[in-house]
């Protein structure tokens, strides 16, 4: 008895710096509103500056180029036009449609006026962002009124019944099967956003196993971004970024295929640690504090023994069909929210029609009641989705981005290769707080950064790499980011979050910054 006594102490003892930790660390909406207060307090600080951005037409073929006064000048659209702007960019890829989005010229940075905001934009920040991710909320709305459509069949608890049985003993395989396609899906396609549809189907899994929700963090959200972090041909980051530089996307690959596969490598035997303890000691979750609401909001609502019968399995077979059908969508079709939407409101309106007959029939009310309890327990995501928005709207109109970037540059110039490519890693790495889309830092740096590689006579392709590994090291973290509605989506505190994943952020940034510096050495003259 004394044994155990002492074992408890101990292990109160333990606890109480944890629970001090995450005193400090408030909810996720008070993170973003606190950041929103900090934003506007940033614009009246920092300078305001701004590049001049370039713009390609497709219907006039001409390039239109805004100046940092927002003065609308043109200029053909052809290659002697951008090498006189100094774009080292090929004008196919603006013809082509790889760049599609505005970009920086280079030298034109130049001071404005402040721009300060007001703290009237508080609130009109919040609204605003909230209403620029209306597509995404309209997806998690449909989303959620799937997934209580399905629940109310009885068909997530039959369905999981049978599976406990069948992997028991061998729970980690599934851990490490949706890691591992997350990994391919973000170097592949940047499978990030589209990620929260996944939550669905594996945390009720995931908690019939004996695991906790950072598993289901780290299966999906985690996974996913080490392989966009370690991406290899991502259209949205890696590929638009060495467009964006003047570059091939295929130079620099196999370096980034390599990491990729220690990225992965790490990432899973990660999980597979933290798996491990949890299941020889469940109090070890650094979630365990939360296990009740997180289980309630995804397990199964009934322990009663439902048959699995045949209505219930095609149920299952149509949910589950959702998810190839939005991959193939996004990779093949180029899919985005609203259509990912319609194809996941398809089948719902499909398993509420079957769902109206047989046995165990519901009735329309039911139904109705269902999907609309479904789609309001996620609002607080979409909302939380909508405020992050919000903080880089008020960054960007201060016109803050840009002077930091500028900053950036005079930073780094007449610094010898190793060190100026460390630096440039850990630029992008703050960038990727202020700029948290991948495409929108590459687009707004790339052009800029992408020369400063000529000065130190390392190759553009090594500038990409950096951007890679600086800004997503940052967004396993950043709020303005996707973090805060994956959190809440499972009911997760930020604290929790951080204990668990700041050895994959010190990996990205000591594993990238060696990758760099070797890469410097090796094509360096």
């Amino acid at each position: 008895m004394s044994g155990v006594t002492d074992g408890k102490t101990a292990s109160e003892t333990g606890q109480k710096p944890k629970k001090g930790f995450r005193l400090n660390v408030p909810t996720a909406f008070t993170i973003l509103f606190f950041l929103t207060i900090i934003a506007v307090f940033a614009t009246w600080f920092v300078p305001a500056g701004q590049y001049s951005k370039l713009a390609y037409d497709k219907e006039t073929q001409a390039f239109s180029i805004t100046s940092p006064q927002g003065e609308v000048s043109t200029v053909p659209g052809n290659q002697e036009a951008l090498d006189k702007l100094g774009v080292d960019i090929k004008y196919e890829q603006f013809a082509n449609g790889a760049i599609g989005k505005p970009i920086s010229i280079p030298d034109t940075y130049e001071r404005l006026e402040s721009n300060p905001a007001g703290l009237e934009k508080i609130p009109q920040a919040m609204v605003n962002g909230t209403m620029e991710a209306v597509d995404i909320m309209v997806f998690i709305f449909v989303l959620g009124g799937l997934i209580g459509v399905v629940r109310a069949t009885g068909s997530f608890e039959s369905g999981l019944m049978a599976l406990t049985k069948k992997t028991k003993g061998h729970e980690f395989a599934l851990v490490f099967a949706m890691s591992l396609f997350m990994i391919v899906g973000g170097t592949l396609c940047g499978l990030e956003e589209e990620a929260v549809a996944f939550y669905p189907i594996m945390c009720p899994i995931f908690i019939a196993m004996g695991y906790d929700s950072i598993i289901a963090v780290g299966a999906i959200f985690l996974a996913g971004s080490m392989g966009t972090t370690m991406s290899t041909v991502n259209p949205f980051s890696v590929v638009i970024a060495s467009n964006a530089a003047g570059i091939q996307f295929t130079e620099g690959i196999w370096w980034r295929a390599v990491s990729c596969v220690v990225g992965a490598a790490v990432v899973i035997g990660y999980l597979y640690w933290y798996a491990k303890k949890i299941k020889a000691n469940p109090e070890f979750s650094y979630t365990y504090e939360d296990r009740d609401s997180y289980e309630k909001q995804w397990g199964m609502m009934s322990q009663e023994d439902v048959p699995f019968n045949w209505k219930r399995k095609i149920i299952l077979v149509l949910f589950f069909a959702g998810f190839p059908i939005m991959v193939w969508g996004v990779m093949a079709r180029g899919w985005y929210f609203p259509l990912m939407a319609a194809s996941f409101l398809t089948i719902t309106i499909a398993i509420m029609i079957l769902s109206l007959f047989g046995k165990d029939r519901l009735t329309e009310k039911q139904l109705v009641d269902a999907f609309s309890n479904g789609a309001s327990s996620l609002v607080a995501v979409s909302l939380i989705i909508g405020l992050a928005r919000g903080i880089n709207s008020i960054l960007k109109e201060g016109y803050v981005s840009d002077t930091i970037l500028y900053g950036a540059t005079k930073l780094v110039s007449g610094m010898s290769g190793p060190l100026f490519i460390i630096i440039m890693m850990f630029i992008f790495f703050v960038l990727g707080f202020v700029v948290p889309s991948s495409s929108g830092l590459a687009v707004l740096s790339m052009p800029i950064m992408a020369p400063l590689a000529d000065s130190v006579g390392i190759p553009r392709w090594i500038i990409v790499c950096a951007y890679q590994w600086g800004q997503y090291a940052m967004l396993y973290l950043a709020p303005t980011g996707l973090v805060m509605a994956t959190l809440q989506m499972l009911d997760m505190k930020y604290s929790h979050w951080l204990k668990f994943v700041w050895p994959m952020v010190v990996f990205v940034l000591v594993f990238g910054g060696g990758m760099l510096v070797a890469q410097t050495l090796i094509y360096g003259h």
